[in-house]
């Protein structure tokens, strides 16, 4: 391809010779920016040299061929089929122009390997290692992981996963040799960004509880700020409705009015009716004027009561007087 033809001329020429109906299907799967791009350089577009058309269809071609080979293997994998098919000065050029664009997260090929088979080979690791790892695994899978570590390995794995922050592209490559495996390159230069706070609550979301509570209560012998920010991550107010009607009347009877008309402004229908369904008539009926007499409040005034009644909630779960419904557990049969 001409280097000086741009991208989204070169989009705007494929749209033009694929026809209107075909053309219409792929406008359905951009964004509102890239449908105004690509539309502002078909109206400016004019007559095409029909070499031009024939090179943008090879070249489309072969990126879509090339993408599909660094979704399934990598990009290795990819280069090694191009070179096969188009020669070696080809394929590197494809795979290059390809990258420019193509995001291919670290670790891409541990992600499509089964959890148990990560797990077995990576399970002797340094708790860094394993915490770096999980950063860039499907939370299900780096549950399975943290699950089959010993209790101290997974508190301090668990550690280092919520304080990692940024590694660089070199650690991570070197990683990857050392594992031995056929693992997606690191394309670009800036520093990855994964883990941290949110990536362990979603991990922990996802393991049974009895390796929840384990991690939590070694965390917090270690770093009790950070296992309270976690704990205060893993249950938000909104989450109300995934409690039964039994968990909601509990926690409605350890509330006050006040407190729960104030943490109530401002949320969804859905949240608000699982309140008002779990109330008599009466009760609901005086919490809405409650509500409505109250007027504009600030947002931290909000956000402080709701945490306050989260707070009920998780020391109701903690004496075992409710439950909070998770992945990984059995089925709850009343």
């Amino acid at each position: 391809m001409a280097p000086a033809i741009s991208g989204k001329r070169k989009a705007a020429i494929l749209l033009a010779a694929i026809g209107k109906q075909t053309a219409a299907q792929i406008y359905k799967q951009l964004s509102e920016s890239e449908v105004e791009t690509v539309t502002m350089e078909l109206a400016n577009l004019g007559k095409v040299d029909p070499g031009i058309i024939d090179t943008v269809y090879e070249d489309f071609y072969e990126y879509g061929i090339a993408q599909k080979y660094i979704t399934s293997g990598g990009v290795e994998y990819a280069r090694s089929v191009l070179e096969a098919a188009l020669g070696e000065a080809r394929a590197e050029e494809v795979v290059a122009r390809l990258s420019t664009f193509l995001q291919v997260s670290p670790f891409d090929f541990v992600r499509r390997t089964d959890a148990q088979a990560i797990t077995n080979f990576i399970i002797n690791e340094h708790p860094q290692t394993i915490a770096l790892v999980m950063a860039y695994l499907e939370p299900s899978q780096s549950s399975v992981l943290i699950q089959a570590l010993d209790p101290e390995k997974q508190a301090e794995v668990a550690r280092r996963l919520a304080l990692l922050d940024r590694t660089s592209p070199e650690v991570i490559r070197e990683i990857e040799r050392v594992m031995e495996k056929n693992l997606s390159a690191i394309i670009s230069q800036e520093f990855s960004t994964a883990g941290g706070v949110g990536a362990l609550v979603e991990i922990l979301n996802k393991v049974d509880r009895a390796t929840e509570k384990a991690i939590l209560e070694a965390l917090g012998d270690r770093d009790p700020e950070l296992a309270e920010q976690v704990k205060n991550m893993m249950f938000v107010f909104e989450d109300v409705t995934h409690l039964d009607d039994r968990s909601v009347q509990q926690v409605l009877r350890e509330v006050d009015t006040k407190e729960l008309s104030l943490a109530l402004k401002g949320v969804s229908e859905e949240v608000a009716n699982k309140v008002f369904r779990n109330m008599s008539k009466r009760a609901a009926s005086m919490l809405q004027e409650e509500m409505e007499f109250m007027g504009p409040v600030r947002l931290r005034d909000v956000e402080a009561a709701q945490q306050r009644i989260v707070n009920i909630i998780r020391q109701l779960e903690d004496q075992g007087d409710i439950i909070i419904a998770k992945g990984g557990e059995e089925e709850l049969i009343v």
